[in-house]
């Protein structure tokens, strides 16, 4: 687990991309049965990950989804994308592309920073 309060928590998607996936405790089905607190909680996690992947990454796009058709839960993905990357321009869950991507910055010092970040912002 990378971050957690009293109403989210935030994992890694391993991934050859920059792939978190913000979850509420309480495992709603539908985002419209979160409370106010929840979606405002979800809402500032996205807004400041997003941030940060465009200034770290400075990835060619910021893919964010909530599907739930396999874990039925409110849930949130937020991805790095980057034109070379092995399914762009196809969702992650796609068909593969193309082979042989690299991360071109250190996913463990990005992991250290959005620790920092989201706990001294989102506490």
């Amino acid at each position: 687990m990378l971050y957690t309060n009293s109403l989210i928590y935030i994992e890694r998607h391993e991934s050859e991309i920059p792939w978190l996936t913000i979850f509420t405790h309480i495992p709603h089905k539908e985002f419209s049965e979160c409370s106010h607190t929840e979606k405002e909680a979800i809402w500032n996690a996205l807004d400041l990950i997003e941030k940060e992947m465009l200034v770290y990454f400075t990835p060619t796009k910021i893919n964010i989804a909530s599907f739930g058709n396999m874990l039925p839960r409110v849930h949130w993905h937020i991805m790095a994308r980057f034109e070379n990357d092995s399914y762009f321009p196809e969702p992650m869950w796609g068909q593969k592309q193309r082979e042989g991507f690299v991360l071109g910055a250190s996913m463990e010092l990005f992991l250290e920073k959005i620790k920092q970040e989201l706990t001294s912002h989102l506490n």
